[in-house]
């Protein structure tokens, strides 16, 4: 592995570092708590994790990427677990089939456990006792680290929430349930002038490889909806018959609907003639005034053909939230982790970042001069710049100090597991 820093700049106060990961490391225990130990084994299809398989995954990276290569006379727990936690790095080696994590009774969950406390040891004393001229890399490995981590807190929330409503009983994750809203905020169209601007990450902060690097993108003039599209105003598209017209999806989104039977976004369900949503608090009656959530890409491109519009560009969207600077909202934070409605501020844009998800138009390809990490974290993100489309914005699961305005997400576009919704934009 390659000793120079990924990072422009890293934090090296070791004190700083322990309780960075610490926290981020009881961050996704406190996710756990909810759980029942049948819960951690479920795998409901294959785009899906068990959590036990996240919990073992995010220190196997934390074993393979930092502590084996940095801490010296470290021992792995059990050279089995890199071949079963290992996700994709090809050059680690090998990997279980993913479809096949949750048929891995063993380790138990106790064991899996057991291994987490026994890389956060190591993780600590390997901080306490790197050496000055170390500390820069062995940090910049644990801040990539740690947000790896955090996007695995997200998963986990979203791949629980698939697992326990293949449950015809409809289980829920907690009790926490949204704030219905009472009214939806009128959409009001922002215009941005375009032209020459600047995209993606450049700075001294911790991004992912494929944000960078800064670089100029020309733009046309447009619009854009001050806030996301809601549950009510999608209603309108499915009962006008928008899952029944050809001539609002793409050939692809169009093979989906009819060999998948969708006819409503992911989680609706009619029940007594009216619809209901199932959340991680359980079945509701669906919030006409909160964001639609659980969109495939085919779904949100055929809704803003019907509304007229189209979805922004990945860089339109940038390059209007950077303008706006804003920042997630509370749903994370107070452990809803379901989208909210926005409040219909009277200027600027609302819900860009912390609720869903937002589609692009955009295809997920490198940005002009990208160069991948080195080595087998190369890996990370270049080896999935096809077939994929980019959101942005980020979730109400995603962490809000994981959160970025630059951060590209990629799913292929029949995906909807994912909180991802949409914003209308437009030309001028």
């Amino acid at each position: 592995m390659g000793r120079q820093p990924l990072f422009a700049e890293v934090p090296t106060d070791r004190q700083a570092l322990i309780d960075s990961f610490r926290e981020v490391r009881a961050a996704t225990e406190r996710l756990c708590e909810p759980l029942a130990l049948d819960d951690f084994m479920l795998q409901a299809m294959p785009d899906v994790s068990p959590t036990k398989w996240h919990i073992a995954h995010v220190s196997w990276f934390f074993e393979a990427f930092v502590l084996v290569p940095y801490l010296r006379g470290y021992e792995v727990m059990d050279e089995r677990y890199h071949y079963l936690f290992n996700s994709y790095y090809n050059g680690a080696g090998p990997q279980y089939s993913r479809p096949d994590r949750g048929m891995l009774s063993r380790p138990t969950v106790a064991e899996v456990f057991d291994y987490r406390a026994r890389i956060d040891r190591a993780v600590t004393a390997l901080i306490e006792n790197t050496g000055r001229d170390s500390l820069p890399t062995v940090s910049a490995l644990l801040t990539l680290g740690m947000h790896h981590e955090q996007q695995h807190q997200e998963l986990m929330l979203t791949d629980v929430k698939y697992n326990l409503w293949v449950n015809p009983m409809r289980p829920s994750y907690h009790r926490v349930s949204p704030q219905r809203g009472t009214a939806t905020a009128p959409v009001r169209w922002l215009e941005f002038e375009g032209g020459t601007v600047w995209i993606g990450h450049g700075g001294p902060s911790f991004a992912f490889d494929n944000e960078s690097p800064r670089h100029q993108a020309y733009l046309r003039p447009f619009r854009l909806a001050s806030r996301l599209v809601t549950n009510g105003e999608y209603l309108e598209f499915i009962e006008a018959g928008g899952y029944d017209d050809p001539r609002l999806w793409l050939a692809d989104g169009w093979n989906a609907v009819r060999a998948r039977k969708w006819r409503a976004p992911l989680y609706w369900e009619m029940r007594d003639g009216s619809w209901q949503a199932y959340m991680l608090a359980g079945m509701r009656a669906l919030d006409e005034h909160a964001p639609v959530s659980h969109l495939s890409y085919y779904e949100a491109d055929a809704y803003a053909r019907w509304a007229g519009r189209r979805l922004p560009t990945e860089q339109e969207w940038e390059y209007a939230a950077l303008r706006e600077e804003l920042w997630p909202g509370a749903a994370y934070e107070s452990g809803v982790f379901e989208p909210m409605p926005a409040a219909g501020v009277e200027t600027g844009l609302e819900q860009m970042a912390g609720d869903v998800w937002q589609w692009t138009q955009s295809p997920y390809v490198p940005y002009p001069g990208f160069r991948p990490w080195p080595d087998t974290l190369g890996e990370y993100n270049g080896k999935f710049m096809v077939n994929q489309i980019v959101l942005r914005g980020g979730s109400c699961a995603t962490p809000p100090s994981h959160t970025r305005l630059t951060y590209r997400n990629f799913f292929p576009p029949d995906a909807r597991w994912q909180f991802s919704g949409l914003r209308l934009a437009e030309d001028i």
